[in-house]
This record gives structure tokens, C-alpha cells and sequence, in this order.
């Protein structure tokens, strides 16, 4: 979701015509934004019609708050911390915490030689598989930071926290996830087994460890 200052400027002013209640503006920028929170809001909550109801409620809150956008940052961060904010509520309100349904994990010893797995079983299933099990946190830096092109500054503006939390975030997210990928893989190995019948875990060379609580 990381804009050139080009775009940002024509959104800028977007924005200042939504604040004098111009519906034209409006509904460029609803067009603009609602294909681009509906990828991002679907990965972080995982349900499409969360997403949707959530992508509505923080383009409403755009429509009635555009005065109050002081420029202190891009529109875009602006707009997606907003719609962050409305993703993690949703999901309290839900109490679904995708990270309390994390399993068992196990540790890769040599992830050069997990690739090949990986691309076996087909990236994107394999990384959402892996996204749901961490938390909603760890989830939207990882989104914000590899799907959307965000530098940690923006992702510290949009989350509202300390860029030294991004990091901390990010992280725990990519051990998180270097744990979980692996295990996953060895859960769809009957329909990506090679000719042997060595189990993939073992084939990517990983190993037991202790379970890890992370953040």
C-alpha cells in the first residue's frame, strides 16, 4: 500500500474535497481504497465478510473524519491505521485470537532445503496456513511489510506504536513462522508425497525444540 509522493499529493487532495462533503471526491477514493483494504483486512482477519463490514465502517469513519487528517503523515498510512484499528476490534470482539490456536511447532535447521517444499505445496497456501497461527500483530507487519510494500516508519504509524515494537514484532513473527511452516507441510503430505515414503519433516531437515511462547 506504499504510495509516491506523486499519489499521495492527488490523494491529499482528495481528501480536503471529502472534507467539504464532495461525494464525487468520495467515491474515487472509496474506489481507490476498497480493492486495496480487501486484500489487506482479508489476510489479517481471514474472514471476507469481516473484512468487508470492516472496509465499510473505516471508509465511513474517512468520509466523517477528513478534516480532521492534520498531514503529518502519507493518506495512506493514515486510511490503513484506521482500518487496523477497526480489524483488531473486530477481532476482540470476536474473541477469535488466531495465535491461541497455535500447535506444537518445530525448528528448521536448514531452510535452503525447505524451498523446494514449499514450492511444492504452493507458496500462498503455505504462508496463509502459516498466518493464521500468529497473532493479529505479528500477522499485519508481516502483511503491511512484505504484501504492501510499508516501511517500518509507516507500519509504526499505522499500528500507533514505537518502531522498535514493529521490529520486535516482525521478529517473533518470522521465528514464529519458521517453526510453523515446516509442521504445516508435514500435515498435507499425502497430497504432495514424492515417490519414498521419508515423512517431509524429515526430508527438510528439521528437528524437535521446545514450544515457544512468543509475543
Amino acid at each position: 500500500m506504499a504510495k509516491s509522493q506523486k499519489q499521495d499529493d492527488e490523494e491529499r487532495l482528495l481528501l480536503k474535497r471529502v472534507a467539504t462533503r464532495d461525494r464525487q471526491a468520495f467515491e474515487v477514493l472509496f474506489r481507490t481504497y476498497h480493492s486495496q483494504l480487501s486484500r489487506y483486512l482479508v489476510r489479517l482477519l481471514r474472514q471476507p465478510e469481516l473484512a468487508e463490514e470492516v472496509i465499510n465502517d473505516t471508509l465511513f469513519v474517512v468520509w466523517e473524519k477528513a478534516a480532521d487528517f492534520e498531514g503529518r503523515s502519507k493518506v495512506s498510512t493514515w486510511i490503513t491505521g484506521i482500518a487496523y484499528l477497526k480489524g483488531i476490534k473486530a477481532l476482540d470482539k470476536q474473541k477469535r485470537m488466531p495465535e491461541q490456536l497455535a500447535v506444537d511447532t518445530r525448528e528448521v535447521d536448514e531452510l535452503e532445503e525447505s524451498r523446494s517444499l514449499i514450492a511444492r505445496l504452493g507458496l500462498d497456501n503455505w504462508i496463509a496456513e502459516g498466518l493464521d497461527r500468529i497473532s493479529p500483530d505479528q500477522r499485519s507487519v508481516v502483511e503491511l511489510t512484505y504484501y504492501d510494500g510499508c516501511s517500518y516508519q509507516e507500519i509504526a504509524e499505522i499500528m500507533r506504536c514505537p518502531v522498535n515494537t514493529v521490529k520486535t514484532r516482525m521478529f517473533h513473527a518470522r521465528r514464529r513462522l519458521a517453526k510453523l511452516l515446516p509442521r504445516l507441510g508435514e500435515q498435507t503430505s499425502d497430497a504432495s508425497a514424492v515417490d519414498d515414503q521419508t515423512p517431509i519433516g524429515e526430508r527438510a531437515g528439521v528437528h524437535d525444540i521446545p514450544r515457544d511462547g512468543g509475543q
